[in-house]
């Protein structure tokens, strides 16, 4: 399973964000791993240089083998948050959809 972070002009991207929300979301879909190919990552400041609360944002996208591609969105106070908050959705959307998939198998 391939992560990539990307990063707007008002976060800072440099390699310990990288490393430390790359090692978050591997450990977080692990038992994925056999369906993503990639996941892509989004980190953006939507307020710039102005502080907002919830300003932070993490948009995520899951490609599965085969499958459309599976995206989720967060908002919170820090990027940590955010990463968190979108990977939890993320698992979620990937268990019902992986249910479905295996369910229409059997």
């Amino acid at each position: 399973m391939q992560i990539q972070v990307n990063t707007d002009d008002h976060i800072e991207g440099h390699e310990a964000l990288v490393a430390r929300v790359e090692v978050a979301v591997a450990s977080s879909l692990d038992r994925f791993s056999t369906h993503i190919t990639r996941v892509e990552m989004h980190l953006s400041e939507e307020n710039g240089d102005k502080s907002g609360e919830n300003d932070k944002r993490c948009m995520m996208e899951a490609r599965l083998e085969g499958r459309q591609p599976i995206a989720v969105t967060s908002h919170a106070a820090t990027l940590d948050q955010a990463v968190a908050s979108a990977t939890n959705k993320l698992k979620r959307s990937l268990d019902d959809t992986l249910e479905q998939l295996l369910g229409h198998q059997s």
